[in-house]
């Protein structure tokens, strides 16, 4: 599955996966075979950062 390249969208895909499917952004990127820095480095433009205690982009 590509990720969108709105990095809104990006987020909005990203944190729903994470709640419902993966249990940690690493799990999630080897998955989906996506380049974890890059998807932070995105989320990071916009203002989100990752935080592992509640495992979402807030």
């Amino acid at each position: 599955m590509a990720l969108p390249m709105d990095n809104f969208l990006l987020l909005s895909v990203v944190n729903t996966k994470l709640r419902d499917r993966y249990s940690n952004l690493d799990a999630l990127c080897d998955d989906l075979d996506e380049d974890k820095n890059d998807i932070i480095s995105r989320l990071s433009s916009v203002g989100y950062s990752y935080d592992e205690n509640v495992n979402q982009f807030v």
